[in-house]
């Protein structure tokens, strides 16, 4: 057994020994070769690569929403067979009489605030920043939503009881006030109104997806946000975030919220609800069906790509056995098997067909670094990515090129040694 292994390296040896001078010897079918695959895999990897990314921003950004979390607000995040938009549409926006009734009659409600938002004009001597999304919030939101402060402080008990005209940036909207310049004890205007700003947000992580992107937030508190904003407005944008205490689960404090606002809504029970009591796992469960839809079409796409280049490898094999059919006979009159001739053709044809993945993998990540350093996103092309695509190069050079050497490991040595190619 350990003379067969010995003998079965050796030759294996041999074989890409072999293959290595033939691939260095043909330049130009070598670089027709790798070029094909190249492109297939660079096709496929980086179709991989940027849904990596894309999946990871969103996933990353539905964790920070918080999983003992709920967001009680007119539209649902998940698709209801059973409603009608023009139904939703009629439904009256959450209020500050939902809020106050869940403050008094909750006992599962660690932290509850309201969120009312409103896109308005900022203003800083001659800057201005148009349809900023200002939220004028109740206390308690930097206990339900994560952010922290970068320069400044966040708002005091007082200033949100008085209605203080204070406020504090997102970290975008303060680089377009202020660009350089220090923010902090500056006067804008929000909506013509003088605001003080006492802090800044820190800058989210850069080239994330955001699904709540806090740097274009302008928050102020909301008695203060009553001088602008109208409360009774019944298309106002709102929604009530309620963190569980810490021995409660998801489903048990949605189900009490429910049961509160049918209440404080005076809601019959044959009547369906007319607010949406949305949680972090139902994006998460919706972006499941699109992610696997999206995967399966890059396969498709990538799929062709590669099936190309595993067509120009085949093709460029058995070029390679017609030209050297002659040696093939006098190797086989010397005594050479068949599975050391099978073994040599395979070994050039996986050989080119992993450089050609390795070529493909490098453009990928040096195009990766190029994206981050333009665009300043996280995009990575990871270890799984890179095990992938030279798996799939190897399995390809396998495939494509079983064809030409099974038909070089059966020639006739007499008749290769006299074949004359024209």
């Amino acid at each position: 057994m350990r003379i067969y292994r010995m003998k079965f390296l050796k030759l294996l040896r041999e074989s890409i020994i072999l293959a290595f001078n033939s691939v260095t010897i043909n330049k130009l079918r070598t670089f027709l070769s790798l070029f094909g695959i190249t492109i297939g895999i660079f096709s496929i990897i980086s179709v991989f690569t940027v849904l990596d990314w894309l999946e990871k921003s969103i996933r990353d950004s539905i964790n920070s929403m918080g999983s003992n979390v709920v967001y009680v607000q007119k539209f649902p995040w998940s698709f209801d067979p059973n409603l009608k938009w023009w139904d939703i549409i009629k439904w009256p926006s959450v209020s500050v009489n939902d809020y106050q009734a869940l403050s008094n009659k909750s006992t599962k409600i660690e932290a509850l605030s309201l969120i009312v938002a409103q896109s308005t004009t900022l203003t800083y001597k001659n800057n201005v920043a148009s349809g900023v999304p200002v939220g004028a919030v109740t206390d308690n939101l930097e206990n339900v939503v994560t952010f922290e402060i970068g320069k400044g402080r966040y708002f005091s008990p007082f200033e949100y009881t008085s209605g203080s005209n204070v406020a504090v940036l997102g970290a975008e909207i303060a680089e377009r006030l202020f660009d350089k310049e220090n923010p902090l004890d500056k006067e804008i205007k929000v909506a013509g109104r003088k605001v003080r700003v006492i802090g800044v947000i820190k800058k989210e992580g850069e080239g994330g997806i955001s699904l709540n992107n806090i740097d274009q937030l302008t928050i102020i508190p909301l008695n203060f946000g009553r001088n602008f904003i109208n409360l009774r407005n019944r298309f106002i944008d709102t929604q009530l975030i309620a963190k569980a205490k810490p021995d409660i689960s998801v489903q048990e404090l949605s189900d009490e919220v429910t049961m509160i606002l049918r209440a404080a809504r005076r809601l019959k029970p044959v009547e369906p609800e007319n607010f949406s009591v949305n949680t972090p796992t139902m994006l998460s469960k919706g972006f499941d069906a699109v992610f696997t839809g999206i995967n399966i079409g890059g396969w498709v796409i990538g799929g062709f790509s590669i099936l190309v280049g595993g067509f120009g490898i085949a093709n460029i094999m058995f070029v390679s056995v017609r030209e050297r059919t002659n040696m093939i006979g006098i190797q086989k009159a010397l005594g050479a098997k068949r599975s050391f001739i099978l073994q040599q053709f395979l070994a050039e044809s996986v050989l080119l067909s992993v450089v050609g993945g390795i070529l493909g993998v490098i453009l990928i990540f040096t195009g990766t670094i190029g994206i981050n350093y333009i665009y300043e996103l996280n995009m990575h092309l990871t270890f799984s990515n890179t095990v992938l695509a030279l798996t799939i190069s190897g399995v390809i050079g396998i495939v494509a090129g079983y064809a030409p050497a099974y038909a070089a490991a059966r020639m006739n040595p007499v008749d290769a040694i006299g074949y004359s190619f024209s």
